[in-house]
Order: C-alpha cells, then structure tokens, then sequence
C-alpha cells in the first residue's frame, strides 16, 4: 500500500493529509483556536469526588473539570505525589511501583491517533477504557483521592460537546523511538518487532540509561536504529520529564505543565515510518522545521521529504480538496449508483446504506451484497476521515444469505485493521444491523470546519413562524391576566415582523383586538427566528422574563 502525507499551511491553518493508494485516508486540521489537547500534562486540583459513578473531576484551569474514572487511577498514584512536596531527590526516591506486570508485547508504534500519547492502560496492558481485569483488581478503598488534593494528570480524550476532557493520572511522554513511562519500573517492546536479538539489543540500551523506578515502551520505528539515537531520544524525554517536575514545584495548581507538539510536528514523529514513500509540504518555513527534525531523528529519510513549490494548490494536485468537500455532506455516492447517509446523534452515529439506482436490476440478492460491500469499504473510510468515534450502527441492505451477512462482517473486519483507532465489531443481526465502537479521542474532524448555526443551534430545524406567534399571544395573555398596561413593544427579527404585521387585518391586529392591548413591532436583525422581547412603554424596560413561563 502506498502511503504520503501532504501538508497544507496558511497563515491561520495548517492541514494535514494521509494519503493511502492516492486516497484521503485520514486528516487533520490545526487551527488557532482549535489546539490539540490529548497528551497535555496539567497540574490540577481535585474539585469532587464521586464514588457513586466511580470517578473524580479535576480542576485543570479550563472551562470545564477534567473527568478522571478511577480506573484511569494509576497505581503509582502514591509514588508521585513526593513530586509536591518540597524534596530535591524525585528521582531517585521512585521506587518502581508494584503495578500489574507490563507485556513484553505491547503494540504502540500505532497509537489511536497521531499525534496522541498513547493511553497507558491501551498501551501497555492492551485493555481499553472500560475493559481489563487486571485495571479493575483494586477497589475503590485503595483510590485514596479527596477533595482539594493536588494531582498531576494527563489528557487522553478531547472535549466532547458539553463534556469536558478526560484524564489519565499515568503518565506517558511519546518520543520518536520511545515512550517514557515516568512511573512504571518495566521496559515494553512493540509486538510488531519479531527479531528477538533485535528486541534484546534494543532493551539493553534503554535499561542502561533509564533512571531508576523509570519504564519505557520500545516502538517499531526504533529497529535497526543506532544506539546513539535511542539514547538521544530517550534523554531527550527525561529532560522533559526533569523540567515537568520543576514545573509541578514551582506552579500553583491549575497549571499547564507540559504541552505536547502540534498536530504536524506529532504527525510526524508518530506516522512518518518505512511505509510512507513521501511527505510533500507547500510552506518553506514548515519544510525547513521537518527538515529539522527529520534531520535529527531519521536522516536516512530525508530523500522523502518533499517542498512543493507548484502553482497549483498542493491540495488540489494530490486530489486531497475533493475529498473534503464530501466531508460537509451528509450523503456519500458510491460508484455502484448506491449512497451511504451518515446521521450523528448525541448517543451515537447512524449510517444507513441505499442501493439508489442499483436496485432496479436484476439478481437482487447478489447486487444487494455488491452494494453492501463497496459500502464496507467506503464507511471504513469515512470512520478514519471524519474521525468518528462512540457507537455507530450502520443499516445495511437486507440479505437473505448468512453465507453473504458474513462475507459483508468479514469485510468491515478487515477494512478496519488500518485504522490506527481501536474498533470493536459485531456480526450483522437479523435485521441487518452492525454495530461497532470506535475508540475517540478528540472531535469529529468536521468540528475544525464549521460551527454550530446561531439560529438553529446545529439541529438543523427553525422553529415555525407559527409556532411563535402562539408563543407571543400566549405571553400577552399571561401579561394581561396581571398588569392592567396596554401600550406594549414587541422586538423580533425582522423576518417573523412581516410574518406578524402583513394583511389588511394582520396577525398581530386580531391578537391586538382579542386583548384590548397596542403592540408596535420593532424590527431587529440580531434576534433569531424565533425570539420575541416585549419592552413596557410605561416602565421604559423589558418585562418578557416576568410573563415567560
């Protein structure tokens, strides 16, 4: 499989893409105010805690409190909260802590996102949030957290909608080679490396320089590396680690401790491998940064790394611009004629499959299969490019042939072994349903473009004129039930005006009559579609709370 990364910089956005065959497989967007969030460090206070849902929220300094589930607790907990005590030898005095034994064959040279630390209970037990025995064999007696207590924890999950972020009290640095695991005693390696001398020379080189109580996690992109650069690496990360500490000494909580790198600095440091055959980007300044640190880290790859100095937008030579265009879009065209409809909820995502016009042909059954394959493929995709996560049903076409509902599961199975994310999938039911859940990290990707409707509030729907209108008499009756006023102001946009005042005998007349009240309708273009406010010409104020119900 061919695989490139393209990126595309102006001065207020940088956008990443990763192309697989030719093909947008996933993308990134870094805007200003959209900063990525998973792997920042924060020092924190606890703000509550709640056993009843077996979790804590953290005061970080954000809008929101961190939401940290005790199984998110580390084992270690105890073992570095010395770092908030007023003590020169943090190091030395952190002993390794007597946590579940870490596998020898972890996998983090894909992490679910990149650009994200690897969650450490995913990265080094293979359990996801709410999975893992071994997470779960202490009890909530020995999660020793109370109210006002200082915590050191790391973001794993961005905001969702009104939740805030969650958090990890494990802490993992992500390096080029390596992830330093501050405090677990054990040294990983990938499960994708198989030389077995490969992995002992690798965990020798790590051993003799990490300080003690210290783990690490070795990833793939580190075989047949010199040693010279898994050390470089590996101190590098232990500086950071040093000045982390400093931080936590000299900060008074809420603080930022640590800010991971950007969206394109982590997308290269995590996915520029042996598989990618180009990285192509239309800005100087950044090329010369990558450079840089290509330079540094891989400079056996540098013959890779592309500046795009064309005329044509980078994003439009590499066909990448198309392919956003369909991310707005809740209708996706398949080549067979059919289309996949993708609809989000607050619970989960819904994807119905169509035959369009396939399904006047012959051979139901068989095109219903060719149909709900190509649509495999093409939710597959669209998972990874619109980064969904949560739970997603999709509703393919009915078949009647369980040989066929397996051929269809087989295929999503195997369409989701590129995902970098971690996804559990069911077989299809009788109804022709598949569920799956998709491992999120951070916001649909569709987040980046577009903001929720001022007038809508994203839901797509306005409410009727009519339907304000009952509002408005409603209220003028409830004010006429209890204030013996009859000279009223009525502010609306100016849309629901005309709606109210057009016609010989308008709207707003007959309700006038009925009530023995005179409302002058004053037009005003920053009110949504279905707001009013009444203002008493009387009192010379507004009164629309006190007659609202």
């Amino acid at each position: 499989m061919k695989k490139e990364i393209v990126i595309n910089s102006t001065a207020n956005e940088h956008r990443i893409a990763i192309l697989e065959d030719g093909k947008l497989a996933e993308l990134f967007v870094e805007t200003p105010g959209k900063e990525r969030m998973v792997g920042d460090i924060y020092f924190g206070k606890i703000a509550k805690v709640m056993p009843g849902i077996r979790a804590a929220f953290i005061d970080v300094g954000l809008q929101q409190d961190a939401f940290l589930h005790f199984s998110d607790v580390g084992s270690s907990l105890s073992e570095y909260n010395a770092l908030f005590d007023d003590e020169d030898d943090d190091e030395e005095e952190s002993p390794a802590p007597a946590s579940a034994p870490l596998s020898a064959e972890v996998d983090v040279a894909s992490p679910p996102q990149a650009g994200t630390a690897p969650h450490p209970h995913e990265s080094r037990r293979g359990g996801s949030h709410n999975g893992g025995s071994e997470r779960f064999a202490r009890s909530d007696r020995d999660i020793n957290l109370q109210k006002g207590q200082d915590i050191l924890v790391q973001i794993t999950k961005e905001p969702v909608g009104k939740k805030g972020v969650r958090v990890t009290s494990e802490i993992s640095l992500p390096g080029r080679f390596l992830v330093l695991l501050p405090f677990d005693g054990k040294v990983g390696v990938s499960k994708k490396l198989t030389d077995y001398k490969e992995k002992r020379r690798l965990r020798k080189v790590v051993r003799s320089i990490l300080p003690q109580g210290f783990g690490a996690i070795i990833r793939t992109v580190a075989e047949g590396k010199e040693d010279s650069l898994i050390r470089q690496d590996l101190e590098e990360l232990i500086r950071v680690w040093s000045n982390i500490q400093k931080a936590v000494k000299t900060e008074n909580p809420p603080a930022l401790v640590y800010k991971d790198m950007t969206t394109t600095s982590s997308v290269i440091r995590d996915l520029f491998g042996d598989r990618v055959e180009r990285v192509a980007v239309d800005d100087k300044k950044l090329f010369k940064e990558i450079k840089a640190y290509v330079q540094w880290m891989s400079p056996d790859m540098l013959d890779r790394l592309e500046y795009y100095k064309g005329k044509e937008p980078i994003f439009d030579k590499y066909g990448v611009e198309k392919d956003i265009q369909t991310l707005m879009s809740k209708k996706v065209w398949l080549k067979s004629g059919g289309y996949i409809f993708l609809e989000k909820t607050e619970a989960m995502t819904v994807i119905d499959v169509n035959s369009g016009r396939y399904a006047a042909k012959k051979e139901q059954e068989l095109n219903s299969l060719r149909t709900d394959l190509e649509a495999s493929r093409e939710i597959t995709r669209q998972l990874r490019l619109r980064d969904i996560g949560g739970i997603i049903v999709i509703d393919f076409i009915d078949l009647e042939d369980e040989k066929n509902k397996k051929k269809v599961y087989d295929e999503v199975k195997k369409e989701l072994k590129r995902d970098r994310a971690k996804t559990t999938v069911l077989p299809m039911t009788e109804f022709g349903l598949m569920q799956i859940t998709r491992q999120r990290i951070r916001q649909n990707v569709q987040m980046s473009f577009s903001d929720a409707c001022p007038t809508c509030g994203g839901t797509g729907m306005v409410q009727s004129k009519t339907t304000t209108l009952n509002q408005i008499e409603r209220w003028i009756k409830r004010f006429k039930s209890e204030s013996r006023e009859f000279r009223l102001q009525l502010h609306v946009n100016p849309n629901t005006a005309m709606y109210l005042t057009q016609g010989t005998i308008s709207r707003l007349t007959k309700i006038m009559f009925k009530f023995f009240v005179k409302v002058k309708v004053v037009p005003d273009q920053t009110m949504a579609m279905d707001e009013f406010r009444f203002t008493s010409v009387k009192q010379n104020k507004d009164i629309t709370e006190q007659y609202r119900l």
